[in-house]
């Protein structure tokens, strides 16, 4: 995706950089701008295993010349170096304009991450309200924690991490425009929001969650108010308005604007807007075997299973959105350009620990005022905007397939004791199972995170490696002997842990190539022949888009993929068990999530029997 233009910096999208930092943020190093003709190098060196030899040399003089002594590469490199002299991050803000503000596809399955969570020991709506009482203290009790500046300083090989993101995780939330959307961040340090929203049954309520005294409610209270919202939504409301959320940004634009011409439309999406989080409490959906019961889970919470379902008890555009079926299944949606893995992660950890403790507090004998319900004022076009998204919605879902596994003949520990990197070793096996089913190779990208700089977001690492396609193509071969195999393999595995590292030290080249692209862009250039260039459309068609859940419990992560015609690979390493989530979409002929899913699973044996073969 080219831009025609970086639209001028908007004061909302910058309100969650001027948020409060941690005051801890300052023993964090600004992010790099790594070498130019290092970038290049190792550019033209990813693109070997995707690219004929006459393409491939084409490539060459073209990067030869954009990093020539004197070139645009060299100007452009300059400019951002003073960039980053300048700014609080050189690239973060450009990538969350670019990546997500500026997309117009829906929110909803291509661009929010879902996260699944081990089923809990209920079966109905006394059981679903329980619990959620107790998620929600729990998550109050972990915004405290941020709110005081308590929450403990997280590392990552003895180096302090970014915790900007924490504060920016409530009363947030995403913004449609016709062009570009906004991101506003409502949390202040005091007198923020004080409430969080409850979906129902498609109908939206205002659930104050403070006493008078600032004090967070009890579970007990809680309960009570979940009741309370409980016998006010009986029926299911008529028009599902969350799911004018899930539409195109740029229909969902024009809908909003005007959704918001009535002064109570206004009211109730701002108080959704401005909520600290959002609660959707599920109703039942129909019952599935055990063996397709994950993948059910996990699309529920990715999207609410279509308009007959759950999916008007969201609001796409929240940056928290945490589901509780009433069959004790239950997860979090969030949404990406304000949230990131690894911070959701330790949110998730922290409420799970939360609820293995019992309620101590005593309720206070003080009347609680009735949770507020949100009305909406509904004409004709709204209800137009309505049929359509709902229309627009079933389409996107029909068209998802979604298959979760849970690998059981071996996790993380076996592979650790091959003294091979967890992560790398299921890389590999992610690019065969893939050749297997395609016959070749393709462009892939795993998410690593940049929190050990300042404002730090992602960068991606990519595959496959030279060696890594060397292995893949002698797997199978039978001339080829064990041991050579095992060699290939380790060298494969070792040289995607090399690219980790240097992504991890943000030495990674997809963010730096942007950032001169957008460079370029932003002082009216024409956009550099190395953009334009066939190799980097193929380098950057990502078919392969991966990432690892960094949680200690079983939970599953899912996604769509970024392209129609590619997949999205979740993985959640334990120690003797991985679970998997793989997305594809049903329009694409080449492409399924089944396949893809049974091949991955035999290539992972077949890894393990090249170390432990059967006699």
């Amino acid at each position: 995706m080219f831009l025609e233009r970086i639209p001028p910096r908007i004061g909302s999208l910058f309100m969650l950089r001027a948020a409060r930092r941690q005051a801890h943020s300052s023993s964090v190093p600004p992010q790099p701008v790594p070498p130019l003709l290092q970038t290049l190098q190792r550019y033209l060196t990813a693109l070997e295993p995707l690219l004929p030899p006459d393409e491939l040399e084409h490539t060459r003089r073209i990067v030869q010349k954009f990093g020539c002594p004197g070139g645009l590469g060299e100007k452009l490199q300059r400019e951002l170096i003073k960039r980053a002299k300048h700014s609080h991050n050189w690239i973060s803000d450009w990538w969350v304009q670019w990546a997500y503000l500026e997309c117009r596809q829906p929110l909803a399955v291509h661009s929010n991450p879902a996260i699944s969570l081990p089923k809990r020991d209920f079966t109905d709506w006394r059981g679903q309200l329980v619990f959620a009482s107790k998620l929600i203290a729990g998550v109050l009790d972990f915004k405290a924690r941020v709110d005081s500046g308590k929450l403990a300083l997280e590392y990552m090989r003895g180096q302090p991490l970014c915790m900007e993101l924490f504060p920016q995780l409530f009363s947030s939330c995403r913004i449609p425009g016709p062009k570009h959307d906004l991101v506003v961040h409502y949390g202040r340090p005091r007198r923020g929001p004080a409430h969080i929203t409850v979906v129902r049954n498609y109908q939206f309520f205002q659930l104050d969650v403070y006493n008078s005294d600032g004090t967070p409610l009890t579970e007990s209270q809680i309960h009570a108010q979940l009741l309370r919202i409980r016998s006010q939504s009986w029926k299911t409301d008529k028009q599902p308005m969350g799911i004018l959320t899930s539409e195109h940004r740029h229909t969902w634009g024009q809908a909003y604007t005007r959704l918001l011409r009535d002064k109570i439309n206004k009211e109730s999406v701002r108080l959704i807007e401005k909520s600290i989080f959002t609660l959707c409490l599920d109703s039942p959906v129909m019952r599935i075997s055990d063996e397709k019961y994950s993948s059910r889970m996990a699309a529920q919470i990715l999207h609410g299973g279509g308009t007959f379902s759950n999916s008007g008890n969201r609001w796409f555009d929240k940056t928290l959105q945490f589901v509780v079926g009433e069959d004790g299944s239950w997860g979090l949606l969030y949404e990406h350009a304000t949230a990131e893995g690894p911070p959701i992660a330790t949110l998730l950890d922290h409420v799970l620990e939360y609820c293995k403790k019992p309620d101590r507090m005593r309720a206070p004998l003080v009347p609680l005022p009735m949770p507020k319900k949100l009305y909406f004022y509904i004409n004709s076009e709204i209800k137009w905007d309505l049929e359509m998204a709902k229309q627009n919605l079933d389409i996107l879902i029909n068209d998802l397939d979604i298959k979760c596994f849970n690998f059981q003949c071996f996790g993380k520990e076996f592979v650790k004791q091959l003294k091979l990197s967890p992560n790398s070793f299921i890389q590999v096996a992610i690019q065969l199972a893939y050749y297997r089913v395609h016959s070749e190779v393709c462009a892939a990208c795993d998410i690593t995170s940049l929190r050990m700089f300042q404002g730090g977001r992602t960068d991606y690492i990519r595959s496959p490696t030279n060696q890594m396609l060397s292995f893949i193509r002698a797997f199978d071969d039978g001339a080829v002997s064990r041991e050579a195999k095992v060699q290939l393999l380790r060298e494969a595995v070792d040289a995607y842990s090399v690219l980790t590292e240097q992504s991890l030290m943000g030495q990674g080249i997809d963010r730096h190539l942007l950032g001169l692209k957008l460079q370029a862009i932003e002082e009216g250039l024409s956009v550099p022949r190395i953009f334009m260039d066939t190799a980097y459309g193929l380098a950057t068609h990502w078919k392969l888009r991966t990432g690892q859940v960094p949680a200690n419990t079983d939970s599953v992560m899912c996604f769509g993929p970024l392209v129609p015609d590619g997949y999205a690979v979740c993985y959640n390493p334990q120690q003797d068990h991985v679970h998997f989530s793989i997305t594809a979409f049903n329009c694409c002929e080449e492409t399924n999530a089944e396949k893809l899913a049974l091949t991955l699973e035999r290539s992972l044996r077949d890894l393990q029997e090249l170390f432990q073969p059967t006699v």
